[in-house]
């Protein structure tokens, strides 16, 4: 696998987590806590550091299970088109 492969297929590994990671642990306002503007659906305290290093374990570790399984060729090639 080339540089420029593994650094898309991380960053892809990395979007990919990040929007999983996005829903947990989300707390909506009470109904009567809603400020004019506000909407109902907005989070308290998002977390996005968390979430983005969060993202950044779980994206490590799918990276190293793609390569991994590339690597040591553990489906064949022949079931792809173009080889990698």
């Amino acid at each position: 696998m080339s540089v420029p492969i593994a650094i898309g297929l991380y960053c892809i590994c990395w979007w990919l987590s990040f929007f999983i990671m996005l829903p947990i642990g989300v707390r909506t306002p009470e109904a009567d806590a809603v400020e004019p503007g506000m909407a109902d659906s907005a989070p308290i305290a998002p977390y996005l550091w968390r979430k983005a290093l969060g993202a950044t374990i779980l994206a490590a570790i799918i990276f190293a299970a793609v390569y991994v399984i590339i690597a040591y060729r553990l489906i064949p090639l022949e079931l792809f088109p173009t080889s990698l």
